[in-house]
């Protein structure tokens, strides 16, 4: 059933603790169990006043979902998850216990059982280890049963589908839960089984959901079932449900295991219709403007925004206000029209006022950024065109020493020290003769630039053996090109025409 203690028969608690110990949590389990429709006790660490007994009544789970109450007449200590053996008819059920204490009370009161009824069964005892062995016998000749059951359904033709059998602690009933679309005859079955199986028969036949609740799946949320986790009442859900949520009615993704529609669609139904009441019923209504007549496209419901179209702009998305949507259908009410859908706000510009009082005559803080010194790269620019200026005309300089007219000249300066010099003069330098001459960077090179021959060997002119096919020394070529012959790097000019 999940973990190694349910596979046990033991459920997922030890008797002498009252610890869950089938996962091996050491207690820390908070549902009691890794089994289905488990409950978290939140009342189980609160003391009773004193002097008040226990709640004499338990929950105890069957196989898959089926849970029932049971009175505890031998006030035995039971705690969740032990193994007890009920009242049957006929004989003895074992099964698991899934609430005790107060938190059965109000479990009770929450599916209208009256606790005072003498319609609730006994809790006879603690399983015993005989009991256990003969209930797991059971379990594991259920699903061999269940195949044979629908083979003799199909044999006499019932349009049936028995999806579970479900065997009594003492192997003395069976259970076999069916669904159908119409009522069927099954006595001529009942017959058949239990000729085949020995044991009492008894028919249940349940809905779709009880039956996805009991088999269990997966969902399309990736998790698995609601109905068969932790939902025990199933209530109607109907397609107007997924209209309120803007969903689209597509069968295929609002059913669920079952066929049905998904239980969770009514989760979040709630919030939708709260926040529908102040949106209006625009789906049949059109807004009458100058403009022309615009229809409603869809609704933000919890942003309270609505989106109309003109009709001969039906691709253009209009947002609006759901208070700006009932004015208009007010105006249109009165006999009015606006002259668009769109509220035109007039923007007036306010100037703002200084944060500060010139109280005391102060200046301007802003006074020296008027003052700014004259650009000196200007006047570089200027010295470097020259004596034109940019338009071409002349600029005339003063004359005098550094063209500075109110400058007082020097007595101890000459006027220029530069006009009777002349270039790389010295009076006490003695003239070379050679010094226009280039120097010769190589000084085992002879003067005349001719290369020295260190040839060696054969190769040298003086060693080469003469003969009748020795290659005489050539003379120097001259230059065959005549001087009036354009170079191939030249562009001669065009001839005249």
């Amino acid at each position: 059933m999940g973990c190694s203690g349910c596979s046990t028969g033991r459920g997922c608690s030890t008797a002498s603790t009252g610890l869950p110990g089938g996962c091996k949590n050491n207690g820390s389990c908070g549902a009691g169990g890794c089994n289905k429709l488990n409950v978290f006790n939140w009342l189980a660490n609160m003391e009773l006043p004193g002097g008040q007994p226990e709640f004499d009544i338990v929950e105890i789970r069957f196989k898959n979902s089926r849970k029932e109450f049971f009175r505890n007449v031998n006030a035995l200590q039971l705690n969740v998850g032990d193994v007890v053996a009920v009242e049957a008819s006929p004989g003895h059920d074992i099964g698991i216990i899934s609430i005790s204490g107060e938190l059965v009370r109000l479990q009770m009161k929450k599916q209208k059982v009256d606790p005072n009824s003498q319609d609730i069964k006994k809790v006879y005892r603690k399983a015993k280890q005989t009991d256990i062995e003969k209930w797991q016998e059971a379990q594991g000749l259920e699903q061999a049963t269940m195949y044979r059951a629908r083979t003799f359904a199909v044999k006499l033709g019932l349009q049936m589908k028995i999806s579970d059998v479900e065997y009594q602690g003492d192997r003395t009933k069976a259970i076999f839960y069916y669904t159908a679309d119409d009522r069927v005859d099954f006595r001529e079955l009942i017959k058949v089984l239990a000729e085949e199986f020995k044991v009492r028969i008894e028919m249940r036949q349940i809905g779709a959901r009880q039956e996805a609740s009991r088999l269990g799946a997966i969902g399309s949320c990736g998790r698995e079932l609601c109905c068969s986790t932790w939902l025990t009442d199933f209530r109607s859900v109907s397609t107007s449900a997924a209209r309120y949520q803007q969903l689209s009615l597509n069968p295929l993704k609002l059913a669920g295991q079952c066929g049905k529609l998904k239980c969770c669609l009514n989760y979040e139904l709630d919030s939708y219709m709260d926040a529908l009441k102040d949106i209006p019923e625009v789906n049949n209504v059109k807004l009458e403007t100058e403009k022309g007549r615009a229809f409603h496209q869809k609704t933000d419901i919890f942003r309270k925004r609505m989106f109309f179209s003109y009709t001969h702009e039906p691709d253009n998305f209009i947002q609006l206000t759901v208070d700006r949507v009932k004015e208009v259908m007010a105006m249109n009410k009165e006999g009015n029209k606006p002259a668009d859908l769109l509220v035109h706000i007039e923007k007036k510009v306010i100037e703002k006022a200084p944060d500060y009082e010139n109280v005391v005559g102060q200046d301007s803080l802003t006074r020296f950024d008027k003052s700014k010194k004259p650009n000196s790269r200007n006047k570089n620019k200027n010295k470097k065109r020259g004596p034109e200026g940019a338009a071409g005309t002349a600029i005339a300089r003063p004359q005098g020493p550094n063209n500075n007219p109110n400058r007082t000249p020097n007595p101890n300066r000459p006027a220029n020290p530069n006009q009777n010099r002349t270039p790389n003069a010295n009076p006490n330098r003695t003239p070379n003769p050679n010094q226009n001459r280039r120097p010769n960077p190589n000084p085992n090179k002879p003067p005349g630039g001719d290369k020295p021959d260190n040839r060696q060997g054969p190769n040298k002119p003086e060693n080469k053996p003469a003969g009748p096919n020795a290659r005489p020394n050539r003379p120097n070529r001259p230059n065959r090109r005549p001087d009036n012959r354009p170079k191939p790097n030249d562009n001669p000019a065009p001839p005249a025409e």
